[in-house]
């Protein structure tokens, strides 16, 4: 009888925590960009006679480029946008949000023209650090030629590569706790939603009011962003089989129909 007494009591003691055993989602995440894939969706931009246009930017973009502060609406970041031409192969942009720099970003095109780089400066989403980062841009094939006697920048560019970029851009951490998940960032976003899809806030971010995380299977969830009633991004959360420390991420920009696919490992 005291056997069976020190057992049950052994088996109290150890409840909670086999209660609350890990999922294999939790941890902090880290990005590795050197086994991720870009989109293959392009960006296109024009510089010629002195206006600059992002025809796949949401919202269009339509300015001039003498490197004033010009008025832009729609967009939930900033609310000004300056573009400043360095020379006749590099531009740099400067987005700003009541008066106050939130965004830089410097791109310089290749003497032969076919490639680019693109280093960021963004305070966007942080009330900490920035994010800092390169990008790496080519012209796709068979990319129309940008029109004659425009600048540099002007024509088709897609990703090729991301590098340099800093820890809390790639980091992220996630917690499931009963039937909720809790995800939080070095640059202060974070939310906490029951796994059945249900809507809750998400803090941290101007563009995104409220996410939506859906339970598809032990290895799978799906989350969603809005911004008010919007969907305005997606990603779809993969524990890889054979692998507990291995994600597979698939983040797809709603509003300009691209995706990136992200593979994060458990640090």
């Amino acid at each position: 009888m005291k056997r069976l007494l020190m057992i049950e009591f052994v088996i109290a003691l150890l409840f909670p925590a086999f209660a609350a055993a890990q999922s294999d989602f939790d941890g902090t995440w880290k990005i590795d960009l050197s086994k991720s894939v870009p989109p293959t969706e392009p960006e296109m931009f024009l510089l010629q006679n002195g206006m600059y246009h992002c025809k796949t930017c949401v919202p269009k973009i339509d300015v001039k480029a003498d490197g004033q502060d010009q008025n832009v609406a729609g967009n939930p970041y900033y609310d000004t946008i300056s573009i400043k031409v360095l020379d006749d192969r590099s531009i740099q942009e400067t987005e700003k949000k009541d008066g106050k720099i939130v965004k830089t970003s410097k791109m310089t095109v290749s003497g032969e023209g076919n490639s680019a780089t693109v280093e960021i400066n963004d305070n966007t989403q942080s009330n900490r650090d920035p994010v800092t980062g390169k990008l790496d841009l080519t012209r796709p094939p068979k990319a129309k030629r940008p029109p004659t006697g425009s600048h540099a920048v002007s024509g088709s560019w897609r990703i090729s590569k991301m590098t340099d970029f800093s820890d809390n851009a790639l980091t992220f951490t996630l917690k499931v706790e009963g039937d909720s998940l809790t995800m939080t960032t070095p640059t202060g976003q974070s939310y906490t939603a029951k796994l059945d899809g249900t809507e809750a806030p998400y803090k941290g971010d101007t563009g995104t009011s409220s996410v939506s995380v859906l339970r598809l299977g032990e290895h799978t969830f799906m989350e969603t962003d809005r911004r008010g009633t919007k969907s305005v991004r997606s990603a779809r959360m993969m524990i890889m089989p054979g692998s507990t420390k291995t994600m597979n991420l698939i983040v797809s920009d709603l509003l300009q129909e691209s995706s990136f696919v992200f593979v994060a490992e458990k640090q």
